[in-house]
């Protein structure tokens, strides 16, 4: 029983995804995600010097067509962290 509790104890707050309209190439879309990728799009944008609709018109630029845009900004997302935390080094 303890593996549960650390596991719960581990989980990031959730949320449902949250469906968000964005203006991509002149068109209105929506996208739906957590809140944790809105935020983590939003701070990745303004770190780059970027409007967020801006930064998420580039991914669904580059997205290949089979993978929905949802998907791609999420692993946007998760590349991004994930080259911060190679960027650190090995955890001591």
């Amino acid at each position: 029983m303890a593996a549960m509790s650390d596991l719960q104890a581990a989980l990031p707050p959730m949320s449902a995804p949250v469906k968000r309209s964005v203006t991509i190439g002149g068109h209105r879309t929506s996208v739906s995600l957590e809140d944790g990728f809105w935020s983590e799009l939003k701070l990745i944008a303004r770190r780059r010097g970027e409007t967020a609709a801006a930064l998420i018109a580039r991914i669904d630029s580059r997205r290949p067509a089979d993978v929905g845009l949802a998907t791609a900004l999420r692993l946007y997302v998760l590349a991004d962290l994930r080259q911060i935390l190679a960027a650190r080094g090995p955890a001591d």
